[in-house]
């Protein structure tokens, strides 16, 4: 996926004038490499989001079942949590920038389907089921590789803080904009063609890795057998305290934290009673909540005091759950939803640095691996939290989850986490 091109087109030139007066929050920017896979990101993650927003209120608008909801979300991220370590054994052998470009090409794919199927009208739950699952197999080995092409992409050590911080701001600025744009496209001519629109979004990211040129990573002494290539870093992760206790973390907030992106399309339509672009706005008000960490963690001048920042998220995404089951009205149940996006955003990604800045260069893979696979219990809670909301109730559900993440807070707080891993 890697060619070499003559000359940078006007953009590029224009954003390599502009980074030379870069304030202190992008200065990731400076690098050429990363700028041009930050443009590329841009464009592509924008229509991820508008997917994801037509998935969701595709599947409540087939089924009208907050489980068919939580089941889509666990097809969606259920193979990251089986297969994130194994693939992070084999990142650890190849080449990261390839690999992403080939998950890219087959999520192209992936959306191009979902546009045939749903503009043929034969999309069906068990259809947008297989479909979602397909791109799950992706994830499971897209989401590690570009973790690990992360720190390739910083080209130093200082700026790794910076890149995966302006990673986050990407990702949720997208998280804002895409659903409140998917919500009117859906309104007025269908989920088709938000899934249309991501399928074209990604020859922005596609052509940005073609651009991108990386210096080899250096190549390990000795390489064992995948097996004990694996059971090797599971020991590295496990040996290390400070690496044990976030990985255990993460998948704890991966099972709570998001219930207010779950349950978005049953609160829309069914305690707001909105539609489509009511669904939009919450989502894009989760959106707002974890820009702002992102923005809150991109401007810190230091890394220390991370882990006392990830105990605050936990506090946060417990209050902003609690609010959205307190609530009777709209208006308030956004702030509620910003909240909550900021608290697990703050959390993820405060994880994400601790991890990246502590872990050797050689175990990388296999360590944001097992990151990844904590994120990777998502589903499981997908599971849940729409079982537990058929059940019991949508705001006994997400006030159940509140509750899990404060308490996960004050048991993480009571060791503290710095240092680095060696």
């Amino acid at each position: 996926m890697r060619l070499a091109l003559d000359g940078e087109s006007p953009l590029l030139r224009l954003t390599s004038h502009l980074a030379l007066k870069l304030p202190h929050f992008l200065r990731a920017l400076s690098t050429r490499n990363y700028r041009i896979y930050f443009i590329g990101q841009c464009v592509s993650l924008l229509g991820n989001w508008m997917t994801g927003t037509a998935a969701v209120w595709l599947v409540y608008r087939l089924s009208a079942s907050p489980f068919d909801v939580g089941l889509i979300y666990f097809a969606n991220q259920i193979p990251v949590l089986f297969l994130a370590p194994f693939a992070g054994v084999w990142i650890d052998r190849v080449d990261g920038l390839k690999v992403v470009g080939w998950t890219q090409v087959l999520g192209m794919a992936q959306s191009a389907a979902l546009a045939v199927f749903a503009f043929s009208g034969h999309m069906t739950v068990p259809a947008l089921f297989w479909l979602t699952l397909w791109q799950g197999f992706i994830n499971a080995v897209d989401f590690p590789a570009r973790q690990t092409l992360t720190f390739q992409l910083a080209g130093e050590r200082s700026l790794l803080d910076n890149v995966i911080a302006l990673n986050s701001v990407t990702f949720n600025l997208a998280r804002l904009i895409g659903p409140a744009i998917a919500g009117f496209i859906i309104a007025a001519w269908g989920p088709a063609v938000c899934f249309t629109i991501d399928a074209a979004s990604y020859l922005a990211v596609l052509v940005s890795l073609v651009m991108v040129r990386l210096n080899p990573r250096a190549k390990r002494t000795s390489v064992p057998h995948p097996l004990a290539d694996l059971r090797e870093g599971l020991n590295y992760a496990w040996t290390h305290p400070a690496i044990r206790r976030v990985l255990t973390l993460v998948p704890v907030i991966a099972l709570f934290g998001f219930a207010h992106s779950i349950l978005a399309p049953v609160f829309a339509r069914d305690i707001y009673f909105g539609d489509a672009r009511m669904l939009g706005f919450l989502l894009s008000a989760t959106g707002v909540g974890s820009l702002a960490a992102g923005v809150l963690l991109g401007i810190r001048k230091s890394g220390n005091g991370l882990d006392r920042l990830i105990v605050w998220g936990t506090r946060i995404a417990g209050v902003g759950l609690l609010g959205i089951a307190a609530t009777p009205l709209f208006g308030a149940a956004l702030p509620a939803f910003a909240a909550a996006g900021m608290g697990a955003a703050l959390v993820m990604v405060g994880a994400n640095t601790l991890l990246q800045t502590m872990v050797r260069d050689e175990a990388r893979g296999r360590v944001m691996s097992l990151f990844t696979m904590g994120q990777g219990f998502f589903p499981v809670g997908s599971l849940l939290v729409g079982a537990a909301a058929e059940g019991i109730g949508p705001r006994w559900a997400i006030a159940g989850c509140g509750v899990a993440c404060v308490a996960s807070g004050a048991v993480f707080s009571r060791v503290p986490v710095s240092g680095e891993a060696h």
